[in-house]
């Protein structure tokens, strides 16, 4: 029998986030004889804890919730916190030897791009370095080409759509580099869709004599909740009847709620929040839409794509791959104009969205759950 890898994964927690969701699905589906995994997080907190298999150890830095307010009471726990994290960036040696109890890894993973650093400066010079990117760095702040460029430093970078790969292709000074980068799918779960979208709708009423028009992320300024909401009001006032449902939660989501207020229409958008299963809604509503500004690659499509739904979606990092350059959903120009020639295109033809509905009965999604696992795991096992 061949001796187990050692690795060990580092990622901030495992909220409710694209990132953390993919990780905990790769988890699942790897086999366990053949890997001792330490899964190392800053804090110990996220919907997705529970569902770790039993096998990996989770270590963490931290207990308790994330801070994301400055209530005076919250600062100095906050700030021990941001302390103890840069202490240990510093100087890991303190980290290595005292929780990871100088255990020689052969791999060390950082599950997403803001541990790049702590991955990077770890004290084991020996072990393999492993990166995987799930947004477009080249429009998230901060992320210069030159900072882009450090991540050079691993021995692949796993990416997850096509722009990521070509942003990095671009920044790549020679042949070797290139050989660090590979484009690999999200692993998702299809069944877990499927079978959660056929449970009861709670408190929402979807009326069949108004379309609506469903968006399910986190609401953040990225996700265009704003436009989609000024678009629902400017159909509205040219007479055509739907309401919008938008589902998730984030800091923005009072300042969205207050300009649904301020737009008047309260009575036809509604923010239901987060839930757990979202899929029920995406199954009643007529439309799927999509209103980000910028994405890494939108899983929310896939998921939208195996309920076979009609999508609407603006043209962003990832969109046309997903939907086939435009064959199995409308892509619109990334602006509230293009928001709004979409659902004006739904509302006034709704038989226009057919041809991808025929198109999707037969589609075989690239995005297969054991193609992901076999080919991150084959990255793995011959680094």
């Amino acid at each position: 029998m061949a001796e187990k890898k050692k690795i060990l994964i580092r990622i901030g927690s495992l909220r409710h986030g694209g990132a953390e969701k993919v990780l905990v699905t790769f988890l699942k589906n790897l086999p366990e004889e053949q890997y001792e995994i330490d899964l190392l997080l800053n804090l110990y907190s996220g919907k997705y804890l529970p569902e770790v298999p039993k096998w990996i150890n989770i270590l963490y830095l931290h207990k308790g919730e994330m801070i994301t307010t400055n209530r005076p009471h919250e600062i100095p726990k906050k700030a021990a916190r941001v302390l103890y994290q840069g202490m240990l960036k510093k100087f890991p040696n303190i980290l290595y030897k005292g929780k990871l109890k100088n255990k020689k890894y052969d791999l060390e993973f950082a599950a997403i791009h803001g541990m790049r650093d702590e991955i990077l400066g770890s004290p084991l010079k020996n072990s393999k370095k492993i990166v995987w990117i799930h947004n477009d760095l080249s429009q998230v702040k901060g992320y210069t080409e030159q900072e882009i460029r450090k991540f050079f430093g691993f021995d692949k970078i796993m990416v997850i759509s096509e722009k990521i790969e070509q942003l990095f292709h671009s920044l790549a000074r020679n042949e070797k580099e290139k050989q660090k980068i590979v484009k690999i799918y999200n692993p998702l779960d299809t069944g877990e869709f499927i079978s959660k979208a056929d449970q009861p709708v709670l408190n929402y009423t979807f009326e069949t004599s108004v379309p609506t028009f469903i968006s399910v992320g986190t609401v953040f300024p990225q996700k265009g909740f704003d436009r989609l909401l000024k678009v629902h009001k400017r159909l509205l006032d040219e007479g055509f009847q739907h309401k919008v449902l938008i589902i998730g939660d984030g800091y923005d989501f009072e300042n969205i709620k207050k300009l649904k207020s301020e737009l008047d229409v309260d009575e036809t958008a509604v923010m239901l929040g987060f839930t757990d299963n979202p899929y029920p809604y995406f199954k009643n509503a007529d439309f799927y839409i999509l209103s980000s500004r910028y994405e890494g690659f939108p899983t929310v499509l896939f998921e939208a794509l195996t309920l076979k739904k009609r999508i609407i979606s603006t043209e962003v990092s990832g969109a046309a791959e997903m939907l086939n350059n435009g064959e199995l959903g409308l892509l619109v120009d990334n602006s509230e104009d293009g928001i709004y020639q979409g659902m004006k295109e739904a509302l006034s033809h709704p038989e226009s969205f057919e041809k991808y509905i025929s198109k999707l009965k037969n589609y075989e999604m690239p995005f297969k759950l054991e193609n992901s696992v076999r080919k991150i795991a084959s990255i793995l096992d011959n680094l």
